[in-house]
């Protein structure tokens, strides 16, 4: 922003990686929102795309979306055209969709359909032929009239992304020397573990695109329910009322709270029964304990995921940057296999929509009203986080760990702040 005709000392990537550096040494009971122009710079916007998104895990879809050989499922992460191949021998790839002729999308959205089943990825410009199977994913299979002109065929493949199914979501990351995520992810594991979330499909996935707000906001926004009382106060607070909501201690990488379904008639999800005395859809994930069966849990992984999970249901929600200002935002709702064959299965389909869209609806306002504080340039924030905010602490901590290069600090709650090295996260 310019003051007196010179660039505002907040404009700059130096200021605002130094205040990230300080407010990620700070205890809970002392944390900050991190400043106003994170939320809006285009060359922060340009750091994080760099160190974050380009250079970390990254949901893109669940296993059962590329079940079977020969599955594919298209996708784009931060304007990169991806495909996720499993291949004859089931062996599961993250390929680049860009032919290495003439750089042609090799499944056009303009005529193929988002996942799917082939035999071969064939591009549609001059049907130079991939194969998908494992040890030879990407490499060319067929390139017609080529055999005029010095060409290696064998040498010709398609770029490959690292590929790791963890609780049976799909991520991918671009540095081929990153860190495992699975190991880092031990604790969180423990969480999911009794949802089984690798056994759901999927019942449909939601978006919502250009959102006008950073995607940040929106991530912090879907990682407490603090929020429950102002936004929700008519949704969801009602059912899961964010002040009984138990936020707990995880890694440097997640985190997982739990609330419980309030108390009293119409207060917990309906699961009436059928003509024939059996559960309709409801309450469909078998295998769940007491604590499962009687609350919500949310659990989140750095940088943009995040699983809200109930008795008949997880949805998955991620939140992908278009911009400083804008993202887009996807909601996967995971359901058991066997959910399409039980009684009212349709409606239970069209309420979930219903129910999800409404619960958007009114994080949208809350999103876009922030966005809007925030492009206004105000003052340093004077308040404090809410205990029921340490994931948005925890998140700054993480966002140090990328943009700075380095390890924060990482004080417990109530403690002083002292430095603790970690590895890079």
């Amino acid at each position: 922003m310019l003051r007196d005709g010179l660039p505002s000392p907040s404009d700059s990537l130096d200021f605002l990686l130094s205040e990230l550096a300080r407010v990620s040494t700070l205890p809970l009971e002392r944390g900050e929102t991190l400043p106003a122009r994170a939320y809006t710079s285009d060359r922060f916007h340009e750091w994080e795309r760099e160190r974050v998104f380009r250079g970390d895990w990254l949901c893109v879809g669940h296993v059962s979306q590329v079940a079977r050989p020969g599955d594919y499922l298209r996708t784009d992460v931060l304007g990169e055209p991806l495909v996720i191949t499993r291949d004859e021998s089931g062996g599961l790839h993250a390929l680049s969709r860009v032919c290495r002729h003439r750089f042609m999308d090799v499944l056009p959205p303009e005529t193929t359909p988002e996942q799917g089943t082939l035999k071969r990825l064939t591009c549609p410009y001059h049907t130079w032929t991939y194969r998908l199977n494992g040890e030879y994913a990407g490499q060319l299979a067929g390139a017609p009239l080529m055999n005029k002109v010095d060409f290696d065929r064998a040498a010709c493949r398609l770029p490959r992304h690292r590929l790791e199914v963890w609780n049976g979501l799909l991520m991918v990351n671009a540095d081929p020397d990153a860190p495992a995520l699975g190991p880092r992810l031990t604790r969180l594991d423990a969480v999911l573990a009794p949802y089984r979330l690798a056994d759901l499909v999927v019942a449909y996935t939601a978006r919502w695109e250009n959102v006008p707000a950073n995607w940040k906001v929106a991530f912090e926004n879907g990682s407490e329910n603090y929020h429950h009382m102002g936004t929700h106060a008519a949704t969801l607070e009602p059912v899961v009322p964010g002040k009984d909501t138990v936020v707990e201690e995880c890694d440097g990488r997640g985190f997982s709270m739990f609330t419980p379904f309030a108390a009293g008639p119409g207060a917990e999800p309906p699961a009436e029964p059928g003509a024939d005395g059996a559960p309709q859809v409801g309450t469909l994930i078998p295998g769940l304990g007491a604590r499962q069966s009687s609350g919500m849990t949310v659990a989140g992984v750095f940088p943009n995921l995040v699983l809200a999970l109930v008795p008949d249901s997880v949805t998955f929600l991620r939140w992908i940057p278009t911009g400083p200002a804008t993202h887009d935002a996807l909601a996967t709702v995971l359901v058991p296999a066997d959910a399409a064959d039980r009684p009212g299965y349709a409606a239970y389909l069209a309420a979930s929509r219903q129910q999800l869209e409404l619960i958007q609806e009114e994080d949208l306002v809350a999103v876009r009203g922030v966005q809007r504080g925030l492009a206004a340039e105000p003052a340093p924030s004077g308040g404090r986080f809410s205990h029921l905010e340490r994931p948005l602490w925890q998140f700054q901590r993480y966002l140090a760990d990328r943009l700075l290069g380095r390890s924060a600090a990482s004080p417990r709650a109530g403690a002083t702040a002292v430095a603790e090295p970690r590895g890079k996260q």
